[in-house]
């Protein structure tokens, strides 16, 4: 097969320009060429990206040494430079090597041309592996780093969230019907809610973070959203939705699904300032082995189908081969953190799913998002609930322990309004204190906080539960490494549940622990 290459000829004799060519295509090249002699035209075709460049040695106003001097001051252009003159000797050859030029021959062994050519192109195709190598390593030092700043400050982070989050939430409920105020609230629910997102996006792209996937309606889940969606589109904006019949199960993370449909939703917004159309669809499809051809990372089978397309101002390709690098935005500094897209692609990928992208600029973008599809089951109506649901109240008595002191009156309070017996300990080793002291209707559920100074939470719970095998035991931590969250700790019945939360799910997760009908 030949290989086709684009070149740029530096030669004032068009004879020999007209030899050069016929060599090489002997020598089983396929060419674009274009022939220069003068300064001016070689460097306005420098802009053209050639992938190589021959070029004599002197010309009539010009000369080879000059053009190597010119096509230095381009650092980004990687393209090789051959001299080939008549007239140099292999002193001046190999100067010209030492200024950077790729190669030298004289043109009476022109037959040189072919193979010194192949050589070059190997050269530049080799530094171009080595650089997208060292890109990757810095890729990876680099998301190290955020894995590290995340994890050590997601704890902390996540805990004031909790604080927030949840006090907010008892002033919301206590409020009456003044618009005003409850709209006050909920702006600050939703900041928190907001930033709560961002830690999470940087602990999933930092892969510190599994996605914690369940069965889902995917028409539920844009159903329970719709009225929020609508709320975050201008007015400027036609949004459509539609909804797919008979639309299987997916298994991902509820809140990763969520936190993608919302990220597309205000990137088409904010890609329609002067107003568009911005349309949702679900469906269920089927990939065949062409198409999976076609897109590396799919594989052929039955999915889920989530799209999301607007009429805004479209992506160049170049921003599309950036898409779903971490970090990188095209928006205004402070209006983006570079994490959506980054996010939305490995929640996808980790549910077994594929992200297809098709835009033109000015004409908009569609994201079609697949998910794997699961059969129907009993469970089909499992939904992303975001409502607060009514439980029954407890009567049994809870152990608690956190050692962050606001988050502990928090849901001291909450479980006590709920009607639980509570108990509260700091750390781990005043936890076993009061346990072995309290003389009560016996522990039901240890609710622990798992990151805790002198005795972590999986230490403290297994020595209790030696005493107390029938007690539940829910952990909490803005923070849970892979280990843990596939440790035994998990295979024997405890559960988890990622800080921030609301009081409504920290107390619809404890009713379900105590196996109360919801």
């Amino acid at each position: 097969m030949q290989q086709r290459i684009r070149i740029l000829i530096v030669e004032d004799n068009p004879t020999d320009a007209e030899l050069m060519v016929r060599k090489l295509r002997l020598s089983g090249f396929e060419l674009d060429w274009q022939r220069v002699d003068t300064e001016a035209d070689y460097i306005a075709n420098l802009d053209a990206n050639p992938q190589l460049i021959l070029s004599d040695f002197e010309l009539p106003g010009f000369s080879g040494l000059r053009a190597l001097e010119l096509l230095k001051q381009r650092p980004s252009l990687d393209i090789p430079f051959i001299i080939v003159s008549g007239a140099i000797g292999e002193d001046i050859g190999v100067a010209a090597m030492r200024e950077g030029a790729t190669d030298y021959l004289l043109k009476d062994r022109i037959a040189r041309l072919g193979p010194a050519v192949r050589r070059a192109l190997q050269e530049v195709s080799e530094r171009g592996d080595r650089k997208r190598l060292e890109a990757q390593f810095i890729e990876v030092q680099k998301m190290e780093v955020v894995g590290q700043l995340a994890c050590g400050t997601a704890h902390n982070f996540n805990n004031a969230l909790s604080v927030v989050m949840g006090y907010s939430e008892l002033l919301l409920g206590s409020l009456g019907i003044n618009r005003s105020e409850r709209l006050q609230v909920e702006q600050i629910q939703y900041a928190a809610e907001q930033a709560a997102g961002i830690a999470r996006q940087l602990l999933l792209v930092s892969r510190r973070q599994q996605v914690q996937s369940v069965e889902l309606n995917i028409n539920e889940v844009v159903n329970s959203m719709e009225e929020m969606l609508r709320e975050w589109v201008e007015q400027n904006i036609e949004m459509t939705i539609s909804y797919g019949d008979n639309v299987g199960l997916i298994k991902a993370d509820p809140s990763y699904v969520w936190q993608m449909l919302m990220n597309l939703v205000i990137n088409a917004r904010d890609a329609m300032p002067n107003g568009g159309r911005l349309a949702i669809e679900t469906s269920e499809v089927c990939l065949d082995d062409a198409y999976a051809q076609e897109h590396p990372g799919a594989t052929p089978g039955a999915y889920v189908l989530l799209s999301v397309t607007d009429t805004g101002t479209g992506m160049t390709e170049e921003v599309k081969a950036r898409l779903f690098e971490t970090f990188f935005t095209t928006k205004p500094l402070g209006k983006g953190t570079g994490l959506g897209l980054a996010t939305c692609q490995t929640a996808v990928r980790q549910s077994g799913g594929h992200i297809d992208v098709s835009s033109r600029l000015g004409e908009g973008t569609t994201f079609k998002i697949y998910f794997p599809a699961m059969r129907q089951s009993p469970l089909a109506n499992v939904g992303f609930e975001l409502k607060t649901t009514i439980l029954n109240d407890g009567a049994e008595t809870i152990l608690l322990v956190e050692d962050e002191p606001a988050i502990r009156r928090l849901v001291q309070k909450v479980l006590i309004t709920e009607g639980y017996n509570v108990l509260i300990a700091s750390n781990g080793q005043e936890a076993i204190r009061v346990a072995n002291e309290y003389r009560g209707n016996p522990i039901s559920l240890l609710l622990s906080d798992l990151n805790m100074p002198q005795m972590d939470g999986k230490g403290m719970a297994e020595r209790l539960r030696t005493k107390s095998p029938e007690m539940k035991i829910l952990f909490t931590s803005g923070f849970a490494s892979d280990e843990f969250m596939e440790s035994e700790a998990l295979q024997t019945g405890a559960k988890f549940l990622l800080k921030p939360f609301t009081t409504s799910i920290l107390v619809r997760n404890v009713r379900q622990m105590l196996g109360a009908s919801q």
